[in-house]
């Protein structure tokens, strides 16, 4: 089980990507603006974010930004979720960081194959360390914690 994050300033759709993932047995909660999710996101880190691309105020390139930028979040696997269609699109959000891309309209096991496929890419990694510990380590200063790394 994971907990998933959804945000998408489409309720309807947020709910029913919430319903699938928790038939699947995930804990899903969602959020409408990316302004929500950074300050939930200073509260709880999920396993998951399921991000829309495009939403009023700040956009889900923008989140996705911010998030890839965090030192606590930075590493956090997200799924852009979006009705843009296009390739170049596409390319963007996974330049940004996106780990994968889900097209709206949506198709039920597309959704939970893709979610799938990215908690299952996480499995055997190194806990999350916020970054000022990565850094630490690779300075030198935190070799004695036993804290290992490793590039993948």
């Amino acid at each position: 089980m994971a907990h998933i994050l959804i945000v998408d300033d489409d309720e309807i759709v947020a709910e029913l990507a919430a319903n699938i993932l928790i038939e699947a047995g995930h804990a899903c909660g969602w959020v409408t603006d990316g302004d929500k999710v950074l300050q939930l996101l200073k509260w709880r880190r999920p396993d998951l974010l399921l991000l829309d691309q495009d939403m009023p105020g700040m956009s889900g390139r923008q989140v996705l930004r911010e998030v890839r930028q965090s030192a606590r979040n930075y590493d956090l696997p997200v799924i852009m979720f979006t009705a843009i269609q296009g390739a170049e699109d596409e390319a963007a959000a996974m330049y940004g960081g996106a780990q994968a891309y889900v097209r709206k309209p949506f198709d039920r096991r597309f959704l939970l194959h893709t979610v799938k496929l990215v908690l299952h890419s996480r499995e055997g990694r190194p806990a999350h360390r916020e970054l000022r510990e990565v850094m630490e380590y690779n300075s030198g200063r935190g070799r004695e914690d036993g804290f290992v790394t490793r590039a993948v």
